[in-house]
C-alpha cells in the first residue's frame, strides 16, 4: 500500500513538473502571437498620419489603426488609400459615393450632397473657412451656379481633407478608385492621451 501511494505521488509529481507550465506557457504564447500576427496581416494595419491635411481630426505622426473588413465606404469614412495620381499613399475622408453629386461653394464655405447641406460637425476653427484655390480643377466649375460640381463615377469616391486649406485632395486628383482604398481608419492609438475612437 505504501508503494502504491508512493507510485501515486510521483505521478502526481510528473503532472504537476515545472517543465510542464513552462512549455503550456510556451505554446500558448506562440498560439497568440500567430493570431495576433494574423490579425495584423488580414484585418488591421497599424498607419502613421503624415502631414496636416486632416486636421484637426488627426495630427501629424499620429498613430492609428486601420482595418480591411469593412463594407463599401460611406460619406464621412475616414480611408487610408493609393492615390496614383500623388503617387503616395493618403488618408482622407469620403464626401461622396458613387451616383452622389457633392457641390462645393466658396462664397458661403458650404458643400452639398444631393443638393443637401452637408453637416460636418467635426471641423473647427479655420476648417469651416474654405478658400478658392488656384490649383483646382476647373473642368468641374460651374459658371450659372458659382459652384465646383463633382458628379461622381461608378466604382470612384471624391475625398476632402479636413484641413479644407491645406489639403491636396479631390479638388487638385479628382475621384478616386474604391480599389484603392487600403482600409478605413477607427481607432487612434498615439498618443495615448488621445486614444480612442476616431
Amino acid at each position: 500500500m505504501d508503494r502504491r501511494t508512493k507510485r501515486e505521488m510521483g505521478i502526481k509529481k510528473i503532472e504537476n513538473a515545472p517543465s510542464d507550465d513552462i512549455l503550456d506557457w510556451c505554446d500558448s504564447f506562440v498560439f497568440s502571437l500567430f493570431i495576433i500576427i494574423l490579425i495584423f496581416m488580414f484585418v488591421l494595419r497599424i498607419v502613421e498620419v503624415d502631414g496636416s491635411s486632416m486636421y484637426p481630426t488627426l495630427n501629424d505622426k499620429d498613430t492609428i489603426l486601420i482595418t480591411h473588413m469593412f463594407s463599401d465606404p460611406e460619406p464621412g469614412d475616414i480611408v487610408v488609400l493609393n492615390s496614383d495620381a500623388l503617387n503616395k499613399t493618403i488618408i482622407k475622408r469620403v464626401i461622396g459615393i458613387e451616383g452622389q453629386t457633392v457641390e462645393i461653394d466658396y462664397s458661403e464655405s458650404k458643400i452639398y450632397v444631393d443638393g443637401v447641406e452637408l453637416k460636418e460637425d467635426y471641423l473647427s476653427g479655420s476648417a469651416l473657412s474654405m478658400r478658392e484655390l488656384d490649383q483646382f480643377n476647373k473642368m468641374y466649375y460651374n459658371e450659372s451656379t458659382g459652384r465646383y460640381e463633382y458628379v461622381v463615377p461608378e466604382g470612384y469616391i471624391f475625398v476632402l481633407g479636413d484641413n479644407r486649406n491645406n489639403s491636396t485632395d479631390g479638388r487638385m486628383i479628382g475621384f478616386v478608385s474604391v480599389d484603392s482604398i487600403l482600409g478605413k481608419a477607427f481607432v487612434r492609438i498615439f498618443p495615448i492621451k488621445k486614444f480612442g475612437l476616431i
